[in-house]
């Protein structure tokens, strides 16, 4: 390894911009691969059939490469400056959940990733894969493992010194480097996040189901939200952060290094966004990752953010896509026209 020492690689990490680092080995998480398989076999991960696809790989970080022999786990924080829950009283504005607000991270981390990983090659030699979100790596559970924090009752990942606000990005190796100790949970009896969840998406602590989660809903799922969770998601247009604002270790949380996750704009209004059409889309949220859902999957958001809204004078925005051509937006637009009580 070229007398590359686990120190000398937890600077250069730290001098990249990550908040902390831990290492675990690639079969760290054992069980990953049976729980995975009871939440797919319950259906809660709804209509994310990637999840699905990958099993094998998804549930073991030792069978997505064999050769791998630590896993280098990388926490970047995206704290927010303000109260991220003020924007819910603002019933004419969409709310955007933090990570969205301002450059899509998956390009950031990665490029950090990537140059801590030629460094790594340089100084220590092997071979690499990294991975930001995007493959069948369970970062959670692995970054548990590597000691970075544990997965709350919410079931996302936060820490004693980090608080929630963080991305995680993961570095397999060939190298070998000794392991952190796992960290274990320090949720106690608090229930904060379990509480404040407008669509009740946690069956029970640790367990989420994600076709009642208004993140899943409102970016992952494909067509009309069923009518008995339109209301509960208010004016978020994007993901939703209670569960994360609520937690009480973000008292600890550390600071935003990376000025690229800045929201650029304030909160948008619901009418301009209802307006948009897919050239619109694409400009308004270039370099964002909202663009990855597409215009009509957006507008459908915010269609039923304006059915929310209680504000009559939203209606004729509304009314105005009625007969949009994708059938979902189509539906909420006329959704939205009745919630606020007008005919159409």
């Amino acid at each position: 390894m070229k007398g590359l020492t686990k120190e000398q690689l937890v600077a250069r990490a730290l001098e990249e911009g990550f908040v902390k680092v831990g290492i675990c080995r690639p079969d760290a998480v054992p069980e990953a691969a049976g729980r995975l398989r009871a939440y797919l076999a319950a259906g809660r991960h709804g209509q994310m059939g990637w999840m699905a696809e990958r099993e094998g790989w998804r549930g073991s970080a030792a069978a997505l490469w064999p050769e791998a022999r630590s896993v280098i786990m990388l926490a970047e924080a995206y704290t927010p400056e303000g109260d991220p829950m003020a924007g819910l009283a603002q019933r004419d504005r969409g709310v955007i959940s933090v990570y969205a607000q301002g450059k899509d991270y998956h390009d950031l981390v990665k490029r950090r990733l990537k140059r801590l990983g030629r460094w790594l090659i340089d100084q220590g030699g092997g071979e690499i894969k990294v991975f930001v979100d995007t493959a069948p790596v369970m970062e959670k559970p692995l970054a548990q493992a590597a000691g970075l924090g544990w997965q709350g009752k919410h079931t996302n990942l936060l820490g004693r010194d980090l608080g929630s606000w963080v991305f995680l990005g993961a570095i397999f190796t060939t190298l070998e480097f000794a392991p952190d100790e796992p960290e274990v949970s320090h949720c106690g009896t608090c229930t904060a996040c379990l509480d404040i969840c407008p669509t009740r998406a946690f069956p029970a602590p640790y367990q989420l189901d994600a076709r009642r989660c208004i993140s899943y809903l409102t970016i992952e799922h494909r067509g009309p939200v069923d009518t008995e969770l339109r209301g509960c998601i208010g004016n978020r247009i994007y993901g939703c952060d209670d569960c994360l604002a609520v937690c009480p270790w973000n008292k600890f949380a550390v600071a935003a290094k990376e000025i690229g996750y800045q929201p650029k704009h304030g909160l948008p209004e619901l009418a301009e966004l209802a307006r948009l059409d897919d050239t619109g889309f694409r400009d308004r949220f270039a370099g964002s990752p909202i663009k990855r859902i597409g215009r009509d999957r957006f507008v459908r958001n915010v269609l039923y953010a304006i059915g929310n809204s209680g504000l009559p004078k939203l209606a004729p925005v509304a009314a105005g896509l009625v007969e949009d051509a994708d059938p979902a937006v189509a539906d909420a637009a006329r959704w939205a026209v009745a919630r606020l009580g007008r005919s159409i």
